[in-house]
């Protein structure tokens, strides 16, 4: 069932504290053919969870913090790319190029958003940039083949297509089958390095995270949810990316709130980021499987160089199976796994009401980071965590049905988004943001800092 115990289990969380969740739930919020609104609320509540345990063990606690997850903020933050406001401009979510498309014989969805996955769509197509209507050419050529091979096609190349399929097709699929078989989070133990010693906490609000060093190497969208929430919860994260690959300003402004941003080349920069791991807690990665490996960057190497450090990881497909080495974005996940299907009318492929398998592997990747440091605050040992949009999907489609965990009392239906959004001032201009669904009692409500323009900071710990 998408709900908090079957959640929480899946962190190794002890089943005894999910009475101290309190759900507020609202109809109306994520309404979907499948239980998202279930599944948004697990994620958060098991991550407000997680922080509260954290929280009681630093602070030496006599009893783990109550936990409130409101559907309202849920619902919320879940869209919370849709919900920011740049000096009241509303950010472009998907390039013209990021949708659904007619082949010979289905559907298939394309995402285009970064220039360089754009020319190669184009590329794999045969198709010229900037010559003529890009949309029209796109939508010919796809016409005339099938969605299989338009799928290998731009895949071989490069792009990112991904054909539409049934939930039972996902399942007969050889990456279906081998992501089904794995559990909901990979946790493992690395080494056998000595037991974490976290500085007691004092004062208000309780930091769970605060004093934790956090180098964040993600990328759109669940990796930066991930890392948001733990900047919420006081850690210090350090966003860097490669200064030759510009993330989209939007979605910058979005989900680095808390965070600072520097750009370093893993190639180049070597003693830099060496240095910056000398002094990591942890460190999160959501580049394509593999991709980060050639600079030293595997779990077992980061941990070799730094013991007691968690690795977090997430990706689209997993590391395992024959599409572990590919890219994705949430939008084709729920192409290939059925959700599309499932969530179509008349024919037409259709979508989830927010990018819910993000949001949701976002907020159990950073659960995971937190019960792996709770952890090894008993038991010592470098940690690896990971988690998987496709493993998530499996998750919802496979739901036997709705479910909480822990208590659950009526609200308001949900209306809209006004009473859960802020606003704050930023070098990047007026802000009005989702905040944080995430929280226990006595805990942050907000961040601490509003994001700054990219790549601006300094690539050195504060």
């Amino acid at each position: 069932m998408t709900d908090i115990s079957f959640a929480w289990s899946a962190l190794g969380g002890d089943l005894g504290l999910v009475d101290h969740v309190t759900t507020v739930a609202r109809e109306g919020a994520l309404t979907a053919r499948l239980p998202v609104r279930d599944l948004a609320r697990a994620c958060v509540g098991a991550c407000s969870l997680a922080a509260a345990e954290l929280a009681a063990r630093r602070a030496a606690l006599a009893e783990v913090p109550a936990v409130r997850v409101d559907d309202g903020a849920v619902a919320t933050a879940f869209g919370s790319e849709r919900q920011l406001l740049v000096d009241g401009r509303a950010p472009v979510s998907f390039a013209p190029l990021s949708r659904f498309w007619r082949t010979a014989d289905g559907w298939v969805r394309t995402h285009a958003n970064y220039p360089h996955h754009r020319a190669r769509l184009l590329t794999a197509l045969g198709l010229p940039a900037g010559e003529g209507d890009p949309v029209a050419s796109v939508e010919s050529a796809l016409a005339a083949r099938s969605a299989q091979d338009v799928e290998e096609a731009v895949y071989a190349a490069g792009g990112l297509a991904v054909a539409l399929r049934t939930p039972k097709e996902w399942a007969a699929h050889p990456q279906g089958a081998a992501v089904a078989a794995r559990p909901l989070v990979e946790r493992g133990r690395l080494d056998t390095a000595r037991a974490r010693v976290l500085p007691p906490l004092d004062g208000t609000p309780v930091l769970p995270a605060a004093g934790l060093r956090v180098l964040d190497l993600t990328r759109v969208l669940a990796g930066p949810v991930a890392t948001r929430t733990l900047a919420l919860l006081g850690a210090d994260v350090l966003r860097l990316d490669p200064p030759h690959l510009p993330e989209i300003a939007d979605q910058h402004a979005d989900t680095d709130f808390g965070k600072r941003s520097a750009t370093l080349d893993l190639a180049t920069d070597r003693a830099v980021f060496e240095s910056l791991l000398a002094e990591a807690d942890v460190v999160v990665t959501g580049y394509r499987p593999g991709a980060l490996d050639r600079f030293g960057l595997s779990p077992e190497a980061l941990a070799e160089r730094r013991p007691g450090l968690v690795v977090a990881q997430v990706s689209a497909w997993g590391r395992y199976g024959p599409w572990g080495g590919r890219r994705g974005f949430d939008s084709l996940v729920q192409v290939a796994t059925g959700v599309a299907a499932t969530e179509g009318t008349d024919g037409r492929p259709g979508a989830l009401p927010a990018q819910a398998l993000d949001h949701g592997t976002g907020y159990l990747l950073a659960a995971a980071v937190l019960r792996a440091l709770t952890e090894q605050s008993y038991e010592g040992g470098s940690r690896l965590v990971r988690t998987a949009l496709a493993r998530t999907a499996a998750w919802l489609t496979g739901s036997a049905g709705p479910g909480t965990g822990g208590r659950s009392q009526p609200g308001a239906p949900y209306e809209g988004p006004e009473p859960w959004l802020g606003e704050t001032d930023s070098r990047i201009g007026r802000l009005r943001h989702a905040l944080p669904p995430v929280g226990f009692a006595g805990g942050p409500t907000d961040w601490a800092r509003p994001p700054g323009p990219w790549g601006t900071d300094e690539a050195r710990w504060s």
